[in-house]
Parts: structure tokens; sequence; C-alpha cells
């Protein structure tokens, strides 16, 4: 099926990585002891976020509705959005046109 968009892929990417980082505890995420996550500056941290957005958008186009952690990640293809719903049900919009 696949995620259609319209937006520069680098803008989704980086809203996604933001809303990704947004969830909390990213380490778990990426199988990582938390002492070997503080141990990375923070743009190493970003491109593991980066690479874990990027993973999450073609996961989408398989899987229209992924949980990460306690949050769920929805692709919302009617209305060309994804969107991230947080534990406490506030929920990012990352718009793809």
């Amino acid at each position: 099926m696949g995620v259609k968009f319209a937006k520069e892929y680098k803008d989704i990417i980086e809203d996604l990585t933001e809303a990704i980082r947004d969830i909390g505890m990213s380490h778990e995420f990426l199988e990582m002891e938390a002492g070997d996550w503080d141990g990375l500056d923070e743009e190493q941290q970003r491109e593991c976020l980066t690479t874990l957005a990027d993973d999450v958008f073609y996961g989408l186009g398989a899987d229209p509705s992924l949980q990460l952690g306690t949050s769920h990640i929805i692709y919302d293809k009617d209305n060309h959005i994804i969107k991230v719903v947080y534990t406490d049900n506030v929920i990012r919009v990352v718009h793809l046109i």
C-alpha cells in the first residue's frame, strides 16, 4: 500500500522524529540501555531517532496503526496525516501534504 505524501520527505521525517522523541524512553525502542543512550551526544541520539522515524514511516505503509511503547502511531490516509497518540491522549499531527 505505502504512505502517500506530497510534502518533502525530509520534512515529514523531521516532524515524525520530533513526535517520536516526545514519546520518551526512546532508548527502549532501540533496544539500548539507558546508560548507553545517555552516552550518546544529542546529534547521535537524533540520528538514531531519525532512523527509527524512517522505519516507522515505512512500517505504516504495511500496517496503518503501530504501537511504539505506550503510544500509538496511526496513518490516516483519508486526511493525509500521521497521528501520534501519547498516553495522556494528546495527539500530535504530522502533515503529509
